[in-house]
């Protein structure tokens, strides 16, 4: 199948084009009818009535922008008439509501009148929070911005405009810093004189940039002072003084080339006159003005970025729009104005040079991606740009005086964003919170390992926890060298030189002498294998907690835990769960890493101390047992041990919402439980699953990771004296600062 029918399959299967209208409140009563529209809908209405800015928390004008376009400039397609430019609109939409949640209404116009456009959009005003001015052709798009901006109290953008030139100046404090140059010093190119092009030159001056410095070229050459042909005001504002008439002319010597413009515009011959070090961000779609491919083989310290995705540093204006618009909608700001811009730019070239996590690598196959001349500007499925630009906005928004609504708590903020990329974020942040209100130590046996290390960064520059790193060395030193992390605090321990080591050796002779371990076996499991050192510094109190396994099998990090650690007293096992985020629900599962085939009292065991660990969570427990009958639905002893287990559960702990032994569509569903078992207590709303038998859970929790689209977080093991974790071979690093939250929650609640 071609390419070309790939993408009209695309947006012409099922339900035709790319979105949709969906409520946020429930309409499925007389009650909920009444509330929606008619009578209760007149409360609001007087509300706002009586205050317009009430708009915002009785309506969703607060989380919508509007993509304003005629349709004049489509991408590459140029003046194709506002019904043909439908679908980028929509997708437009699509990207503001994956990236932010930001809501969109896309309004094509067919007209080219300026004045009509800004007419129909001032109307527009009582509906929307923000207007994004999309695909109109310049210089039209300067005028209608301008005016607009004069004249509405809500946040206009022109993305075209602005959108580029931000992410593209950031890359470029990100080149100068590499290079080694100042942005007052070096002369800059641009090539392009329509929406994007000027914005970018205009951005660069505010940075520091100076006039005399930057020349603008368009299709007839340099645009110099005194010059008639093909000029407008807003090119008339960038002229230079100058006796340069052609782009060959002024790229000789300039340090930087921003390109808008063409494919091929830029010669092999042009990179060769440019100045040591040159950066260029060739930006013309979908091909650019020179290919990195082709500059690299005329000069190999050339910097270069396209807006392309099969290259890298990519100028792509995701990385732009929906946060800053998040920014600027969160704090009911009256405009998006150049501080706001310059917030967003700063925030993306500070983000660059952050530790990329896992999540990002595994979405570019895997490769490393690490701040240089490879990386300048953030990945556009980066997660964290959220989290950094939008409360950067808003802050530049409060600052500068425009925020309606000033946010007056950013950490709870940042909460509040974290929680739009889904619920695990939302449940995680809870549990880190509670972490860094008293962090513990938390020794990491497998030190050297790349993810332990970054992990290692994450838990000092969050306060999460106190990291103690397991392993040789000069070898972690010179890992986290490589790595380029500030870790020049972390304790480092070498089982094989500690002074602690002949302490240790002896303790675990003395518990092990007559289980098998000799004095020289128990001094060579000290000295070589790190999960016994870290495990008997758990049990000394020189470590709170012990988390490994990221390059072990899972009998090779338990066991010496079992060995020298053990099991809380009372308990018959220890016990395994899951956690299993949902895009809207959490459910906790259990047992799914340990116990095999338990007994009903083991089976018991399991749900009290799941429903314990719960807790931790915030999350108020409702315990299914499972089987494959409801209620004595079928007698057979897989179903009794069930029964049983469930009876138990009631008769030590009592006040906790637990029924059994139920299957598992049954537990999930509170119409078919109410329907048809009105007497359990459930009601059929479980989160906690308790499965049983250790076959049935592992499946199942792999099922919903795999098939049901679940972020799973664990394995969590309960029942132990002291928190000890278990890493799983595939765990990526915010994995494993998850897990240490977890063991240092359990570490808390050892110490109470």
């Amino acid at each position: 199948m071609s390419k070309r029918q790939d993408a009209l399959d695309y947006h012409s299967s099922g339900r035709k084009g790319k979105i949709e209208v969906t409520t946020t409140k429930p309409c499925a009563t007389s009650l909920d009818l009444s509330l929606a529209y008619s009578p209760g809908v007149a409360e609001p209405c007087l509300e706002i009535e009586k205050n317009p800015l009430m708009a915002y928390e009785y309506t969703a004008k607060g989380n919508l922008v509007a993509v304003v376009s005629n349709g004049t400039a489509v991408l590459g397609l140029g003046d194709i008439g506002a019904l043909a430019g439908k679908p980028v609109m929509e997708g437009k939409g699509v990207l503001f509501k994956r990236f932010a949640d930001v809501d969109v209404f896309d309004i094509e116009l067919n007209t080219k009148d300026s004045d009509e456009i800004i007419r129909t959009v001032k109307l527009l005003e009582p509906t929307f929070g923000g207007i994004n001015l999309e695909d109109i052709k310049g210089p039209e798009c300067f005028y209608i911005e301008e005016e607009l901006k004069k004249i509405m109290n809500i946040p206009v953008f022109h993305d075209d405009q602005h959108g580029t030139a931000i992410i593209a100046n950031a890359g470029l404090l990100n080149a100068l810093v590499l290079v080694d140059k100042k942005i007052e010093d070096i002369k800059i190119i641009v090539n392009g004189a329509g929406a994007a092009g000027i914005a970018c030159a205009n951005l660069a001056r505010i940075l520091g940039a100076r006039p005399e410095n930057m020349y603008l070229c368009d299709t007839k050459g340099v645009i110099f002072k005194g010059r008639t042909e093909g000029m407008n005001a807003y090119k008339e504002r960038l002229a230079n003084d100058t006796d340069a008439r052609t782009l060959e002319d002024v790229m000789v010597g300039a340090d930087v080339f921003f390109g808008v413009s063409a494919k091929g515009a830029v010669t092999k011959e042009m990179v060769a006159s440019m100045a040591k070090d040159p950066i260029i961000f060739a930006m013309a779609n979908p091909d650019p003005e020179i290919t990195p491919d082709e500059a690299k083989a005329v000069r190999s310290d050339v910097i270069i970025g396209t807006g392309r995705s099969d290259y890298n540093n990519q100028i792509n204006n995701v990385l732009c729009f929906p946060f800053l618009f998040r920014g600027a909608l969160d704090t009911h700001a009256s405009a998006i104005n150049d501080e706001m811009k310059m917030a967003a730019v700063k925030a993306l070239a500070a983000l660059a040079k952050e530790d990329v996590p896992d999540s990002v690598r595994k979405a570019y196959s895997n490769v490393e991606i690490k701040f240089g001349r490879e990386y300048l500007i953030p990945k556009p499925f980066d997660p964290r740009v959220l989290l950094h630009v939008a409360p950067a906005v808003a802050q530049a928004a409060m600052d500068s005086g425009v925020a309606r609504r000033p946010i007056e708590n950013m950490a709870k903020y940042l909460e509040s964003l974290e929680a739009l990329q889904g619920r695990s974020k939302e449940i995680m942040r809870g549990l880190i919170n509670k972490a860094k209100s008293n962090p513990k130590r938390v020794v990491l046996p497998e030190g050297e390992e790349e993810k332990i290390l970054r992990a290692a960064q994450v838990l000092i520059d969050e306060g999460i926890a106190i990291p103690i790193l397991l392993g040789d060395k000069e070898e972690i030193l010179a890992k986290i060298k490589e790595l380029n992390l500030d870790l020049g605090n972390v304790q480092i321990i070498d089982p094989a030189t500690s002074p602690k080591r002949g302490e240790y050796i002896d303790a675990l002779f003395d518990m092990r002498q007559r289980k098998g371990i000799t004095r020289a076996e128990g001094k060579r499991l000290i000295k070589k294998n790190r999960n016994y050192y870290g495990a008997m510094m758990l049990e000394k109190g020189d470590a709170d907690a012990l988390l490994s396994g990221i390059e072990h099998h899972y009998p090779d990090t338990i066991r010496p835990a079992l060995e020298i650690i053990g099991k809380q007293e009372g308990l018959s096992k220890v016990h395994g769960m899951y956690m299993l985020v949902f895009k809207k629900d959490v459910v906790f599962c259990a047992d799914t890493t340990v116990t095999i085939e338990p007994t009903a009292e083991e089976l018991a065991e399991t749900a009290i101390l799941t429903a314990q660990k719960v807790r931790h969570f915030e999350v108020e427990p409702r315990v299914a047992m499972l089987s494959f009958s409801n209620f004595g639905s079928a007698e057979h002893p897989l179903t009794l041990k069930v029964k049983r287990a469930t009876q138990l559960v009631k008769e030590w702990a009592p006040d906790l919402i637990i029924d059994g032994e139920v299957q598992a569509n049954l537990a999930l569903d509170p119409e078919l439980m109410e329907r048809q078992y009105p007497f359990s207590k459930l009601k059929g709303n479980a989160n906690v699953l308790i499965f049983p038998d250790l076959q049935s859970g592992n499946i199942s929790y792999k099922l919903l990771t795999r098939l049901g689209g679940a972020e799973a977080v664990g394995p969590i093991l309960m029942g132990m004296k002291k928190p000890v974790h278990v890493l799983q071979r595939g765990d990526d690093v915010s994995d494993i600062v998850n897990m240490a939250a977890v063991a240092v929650v359990d570490a808390q609640m050892i110490e109470k």
